[in-house]
């Protein structure tokens, strides 16, 4: 979940443009306009005209136009009655969060476990390999990888949105990622991923580091050779 009025006033902001200007390229009023970095929705004539403004305004300061409706949708559209819901902030369920830390967990357990009975058997036999008659013992080493995404909250708030393979792929994650909550595993072979706030969160693909650029949602697929933008 993030602010859509608090959104579009800094992607505003930060290219210099002025009401007047972009009432003019997008052909919205500039009460209108204002409306939306408000959040004011009620403003507008309808709820039909609250979606096509912000998708076109959204599209015009280089944003994703179809997020900014999603998530109109979510926080202010109600059943089919299509009401307008009262403005508030909702932390969605951390029940998957929990799920992918307890597996993660319970995978260091087992693997600790393991090491230590291989240690256990080796220290038994004097410190070398057990021979049977007539066959040969074989050591199988496993390697255990990292998981592809691992998301580690640093500060504010972020929502994270994981699917597997594309955007209508099975949700891996879905949830609001506060300063104080542990990392968030997930292991794949490619992802989509939406985060809100990248600038509040460490992202490591496969081990390893990734820069997230930009202060607006961003949208990305996540393979263990890197990231890049979703196509939309």
């Amino acid at each position: 979940m993030f602010e859509i009025g608090n959104s579009l006033r800094e992607a505003r902001q930060r290219r210099g443009i002025e009401f007047a200007q972009a009432e003019l390229a997008t052909k919205i009023r500039g009460k209108y306009l204002r409306a939306l970095e408000d959040e004011q929705f009620e403003v507008l004539p309808s709820e039909t005209y609250v979606k096509g403004f912000l998708r076109t305004y959204a599209d015009y300061l280089g944003l994703d136009g179809q997020l900014y409706v999603d998530e109109f949708n979510a926080r202010f559209v109600i059943g089919e009655e299509r009401e307008l819901r009262p403005r508030r902030s909702q932390a969605k369920p951390r029940r998957n969060r929990r799920l992918e830390s307890a597996i993660v967990i319970g995978a260091l357990v087992a693997i600790t476990v393991l090491a230590v009975v291989v240690i256990a058997a080796w220290s038994s036999s004097g410190g070398k390999s057990p021979k049977t008659s007539g066959s040969t013992v074989r050591t199988v080493t496993t390697t255990v990888r990292p998981p592809l995404l691992t998301v580690v909250p640093l500060k504010g708030t972020t929502h994270l949105t994981v699917r597997k393979i594309s955007a209508s792929g099975d949700i891996a994650f879905d949830g609001t990622l506060l300063r104080t909550d542990s990392p968030v595993a997930i292991r794949g072979t490619r992802l989509w991923v939406q985060i809100t706030n990248p600038e509040n969160v460490r992202v490591l693909i496969s081990g390893r580091a990734r820069h997230i650029p930009g202060y607006a949602p961003r949208v990305i697929i996540v393979t263990p050779l890197g990231w890049q933008p979703a196509q939309h």
